[in-house]
């Protein structure tokens, strides 16, 4: 089985954070969407002839586009893949855009999961960031999204922000798991380069919070969620039993899935192939249908690499058997010895044939998953 990731790159305005491909040009959204048609029937192929398991739409902001507009592209995916088995297909939407019509005409498409980017309840907050949502505005989504009835919602929060104290970070939480939603993913703020914030850093603006204080969050993140029945399946992600993001693991699983639109990847197993970054020559590439892709034809020791990377993420960690089939005695050997000095310093543990972090080495994972790789 395999996936569908679909870029809606249109934002009404850019956040402060964000380094993922976004434009707020909305007058080219009627070009830009014929566009993703044409590809997903240009590159149909890639993926073979998978069953489709998952469609998400991620952006940008997919809730920028009308019901009228998800209608097509949904009848293209549907004449084009097979989608009998389809379990799960994702909106991430803004809390503004959920009103009471918009959330209503999502119950004419195929849509099962809602994923909201809420990022914090506290004002000030949203301010910094420039979100253009409240917080009334982002719970009134959620319970309308709920009320037209969607059963399974997932809210994105952040933590780790300039002057943000423990206490503010338990309060979202808190006012989070009142909510009542299935799954919550829940990200460190991260200054990355190029974006307003980090220029704001490198400014002197702002100033990262201490580390210690980063660390509590991520406890008290981890304590809370788990205490009322949240079960931490990945780093950022905790769903309650039954509803962890399907589509996102597969991913970590290294299932295939077709990437469609600007800047999107792709992966078939064997290669990854990416999406040029520039709505204009993305739109011009398939108007000529001569798309704008780069592909990279994936090395063993790379895809070795990436299932260390991605698997480690995960509450299932790697399977040491796997590896002896799909890469061999070499990388099998390599990995055990690697794991040695994790394991002995509590950061790994070996269950059976499994490799995971311990609850001490999710904090220092990319450390961890590091020494693994094969350079």
């Amino acid at each position: 089985m395999a996936g569908i990731y679909l870029h809606i790159p249109f934002c009404a305005k850019r956040c402060l954070y964000c380094d993922f491909f976004s434009n707020t040009q909305m007058s080219y959204k009627e070009e830009y969407i014929e566009a993703l048609l044409e590809e997903l029937e240009l590159r149909c192929s890639y993926i073979g002839n998978e069953g489709i398991e998952t469609i998400y739409f991620g952006g940008g902001t997919p809730s920028q586009l009308r019901p009228d507009d998800f209608k097509r592209i949904f009848d293209t995916i549907y004449r084009l893949y097979n989608v009998t088995d389809c379990k799960e297909i994702t909106l991430e939407a803004n809390p503004d855009d959920l009103t009471a019509e918009y959330v209503s005409s999502l119950r004419t498409l195929p849509f099962n999961r809602i994923s909201i980017g809420i990022q914090s309840f506290r004002e000030e907050d949203l301010r910094f960031l420039n979100r253009r949502h409240t917080a009334l505005q982002a719970m009134e989504a959620v319970k309308r999204c709920q009320d037209n009835g969607f059963c399974n919602v997932s809210i994105d929060l952040m933590y780790g922000l300039p002057h943000q104290t423990l206490e503010e970070w338990e309060k979202n939480l808190d006012k989070a798991i009142s909510l009542n939603v299935q799954h919550i993913s829940a990200y460190h703020l991260i200054y990355e380069e190029g974006t307003s914030l980090y220029k704001l850093k490198e400014a002197g603006k702002i100033k990262p919070v201490p580390e210690e204080v980063s660390v509590a969050m991520f406890s008290l993140l981890m304590d809370k969620l788990k205490g009322v029945g949240f079960v931490h399946y990945e780093i950022s992600n905790f769903g309650k039993a039954g509803f962890f993001s399907l589509h996102n693991s597969s991913y970590w699983m290294g299932k295939k899935y077709g990437g469609f639109g600007v800047s999107a990847h792709s992966f078939n197993g064997q290669t990854r192939q990416w999406n040029v970054s520039s709505l204009f020559s993305y739109i011009k590439g398939m108007k000529t249908k001569h798309p704008d892709i780069e592909e990279e034809f994936l090395a063993e020791h790379t895809k070795y690499n990436e299932f260390i990377i991605t698997g480690l993420r995960t509450m299932w960690g790697i399977d040491l058997n796997i590896i002896k089939e799909q890469f061999g005695e070499f990388y099998y050997n390599y990995c055990l010895h690697q794991a040695r000095r994790p394991i002995e310093r509590g950061l790994l543990k070996r269950e059976n044939t499994t490799l995971k972090l311990t609850r001490e080495g999710i904090f220092i994972s990319d450390g961890i998953m590091s020494d693994l790789l094969y350079i």
